[in-house]
């Protein structure tokens, strides 16, 4: 993909430089050594250390996870490649040596991301620490299912997304005062009961680098790659046409299979306690990462009768601008084995944290009361919204054949459902495209409401006002704001009329629509000649309003309106920002929509 090769930046070192310098900006408790690319706590406190690192491209791991009650401190290589023994050495160092200063030796802790060159480079530098007098543990994490026992051999998992769940809760552990044996301890239990799985749409590319994905390594555009690592390393599989529901339901069974030799790393059954994360690989829209949440929260529960105890879902390790996702899953054990002094993971994991990378604003006390409500309880506010939404029904004595007007109405509705691709293709020209997938997903609804036998009484007003939070519903945006504004203006106008004991005659409801017209325009500037649906609408209403017009008659200079705006510059609505020539080629979609609908009407 074109868009994944295109960047602001395209000097890596500059890059990875002016990134950690922002983190300092946003964060006044870090500092930076800008030689080393170390971020660290200007604070020197008397409790353990945790350093971690790795390459640059995962914001915002591990950088901007350094604050008080996280990391102590971060060093960054160059993207996609560990930070040098030299670097890590000196980011232990200077810690030990600002607590050993201050009157404190608690000690430091290493947390590495399995990675054969991570895991050397920490290493290294942890038994220089070592020899020169520092106390300092390690804790390596691989979390990946992605690629089993039997490839991963000796190298093991790799590390992936979970490892932030390792840094908040060892930091929170740190922040409590905790000696480093339990810190450290806590770090190791965090990481055995740990399982993720990623996937990903495309391979990233490196700011600076040529293209060098071929023709045969590239996805293809309907491909998904399972278990993709987040430099780009192959997963599992690669799969064609999976939908969203089908490849959380594989990206699952990879993490809670216990049938799975090959990759049950965690027994997880159902009812266990978990803490599920669901992590951005860097492109995907929070609108996107909203769906997968859910369908991975709904898979969890209905097939692995699973309810997350917490559920962090957004941006937390990337993969420069990866398009796709992870999901981690956390065993939390009930007892630590650390001693009945230590705190639950839970509450570590709910300790707060000032790092502008980790975002978990919801409380324990919140957490624990959805978790102690009732079934009543959650079906509550549903039920009073829809309470709150139910149209006035009270009869009225304006009567119409149920039958006529129930045919009448459904033929335009089916209308407007068989113009959708029309419409949208106008839209797409002069607009952002949703206005025929608007007006075909509100007629759908109506239709779906008519469907019922209870949806035309004969009452006029009754059977209108039933309609209009049909569409309160059903239509967003502009167009379903302002058919809902007309329609209530409508049920209004007809009750005014109500007081006669017949049917509404073309003239009777000329008047109504005439008024609802007048309401309309109290909300919106738009008149005839703006571009916009009142081309078609006022139209359509004078005409019924003249002696033997007939609704054909009305439908016809409708649609003779809608096609004079084929040319005509908007004033109003998205057209006025799309701007082009595309305006002199099509007519106003909405316009189209409606003229459609009133045609469908006489027929």
């Amino acid at each position: 993909m074109a868009s994944l090769t295109k960047h602001f930046v395209n000097d890596p070192t500059a890059l990875v430089h002016a990134g950690l310098r922002s983190v300092t900006y946003a964060n006044p408790a870090v500092a930076l050594d800008e030689d080393n690319k170390i971020l660290y706590e200007r604070t020197t406190t008397s409790n353990v250390s945790i350093v971690s690192g790795g390459g640059s491209g995962h914001e915002p791991s591990f950088g901007a996870m350094v604050g008080p009650g996280l990391l102590t401190g971060a060093v960054a290589g160059t993207i996609f490649a560990s930070p040098s023994a030299e670097q890590i050495r000196a980011a232990i160092t200077l810690l030990a040596s600002r607590s050993a200063a201050a009157g404190h030796n608690a000690g430091v802790l290493v947390t590495v991301m399995n990675y054969t060159g991570d895991v050397l480079n920490f290493g290294m530098a942890v038994e220089k620490a070592r020899a020169a007098g520092v106390p300092v543990s390690m804790v390596v994490v691989g979390d990946d299912v992605g690629v089993g026992r039997a490839k991963a051999g000796k190298v093991g998992r790799r590390g992936i997304a979970g490892t932030v769940l390792v840094h908040k809760i060892s930091g929170a552990l740190a922040a409590r005062g905790f000696a480093l044996e339990k810190v450290a301890g806590v770090a190791q239990l965090v990481a055995d009961n740990l399982v993720s799985v990623g996937a990903s749409l495309e391979h990233v590319h490196v700011p600076g680098r040529s293209v060098t994905d071929t023709a045969d390594d590239a996805l293809a555009a309907d491909e998904v790659e399972i278990g993709m690592g987040i430099h780009n390393e192959p997963g599992s599989e690669r799969a064609k046409g999976l939908k969203l529901p089908e490849l959380v339901r594989t990206m699952l069974k990879q993490l809670l299979d216990t049938k799975d030799s090959d990759r049950a790393f965690a027994s997880i059954g159902e009812g266990e306690d978990v803490v599920l994360l669901v992590n951005n690989l860097g492109a995907v829209s929070v609108l996107e990462m909203g769906g997968i949440t859910a369908e991975v929260v709904e898979q969890l529960r209905d097939n692995y009768k699973l309810r997350p105890l917490r559920l962090l879902s957004g941006t937390y390790m990337t993969s420069l601008n990866g398009l796709g996702f992870s999901i981690s899953l956390l065993k939390v054990p009930r007892d630590t084995g650390l001693g009945s002094d230590v705190p639950a993971l839970l509450q570590l994991l709910d300790d707060p944290a000032e790092a502008t990378g980790w975002s978990s604003p919801i409380p324990t006390a919140t957490w624990d009361k959805a978790a102690k409500a009732s079934p009543e309880e959650k079906a509550a506010a549903p039920a009073a919204a829809a309470s709150e939404s139910t149209s006035d029904s009270t009869p009225s004595n304006l009567k119409a054949d149920p039958v006529a007007y129930h045919s009448a109405l459904e033929h335009g509705l089916k209308a407007v459902i068989a113009a959708e691709p029309e419409i949208t293709h106008y839209d797409t020209i002069v607009g952002d495209g949703d206005c025929g997938t608007g007006m075909k997903r509100g007629a759908e609804a109506i239709l779906e409401h008519l469907s019922s036998p209870s949806a035309f009484t004969g009452d006029v007003v009754a059977d209108v006002a039933a309609i209009v939070p049909v569409v309160e519903r059903s239509m967003d945006g502009t167009s379903g704001a302002l058919y809902a504004i007309f329609l209530n203006a409508l049920v209004h106008a007809l009750r005014q009329q109500s007081s006669a004991a017949s049917g509404p005659t073309s003239p009777d409801w000329a008047a109504a629509l005439r008024q609802s017209c007048d309401t309309l325009s109290r909300y919106t500037p738009a008149r005839p000649g703006d571009r916009t649906l009142v081309d078609a609408l006022y139209p359509f209403v004078d005409k019924l309003a003249e002696s033997g017009s007939s609704v054909k008659d009305a439908a016809a200079v409708s649609r003779a309106g809608a096609e004079h705006t084929k040319g005509m510059k908007a004033s109003l609505g998205r057209t006025v920002y799309v701007g082009g020539s595309g305006f002199e080629k099509v007519p106003d979609p909405g316009a189209w929509g409606l003229a459609c609908f009133f045609e469908g009407l006489a027929e």
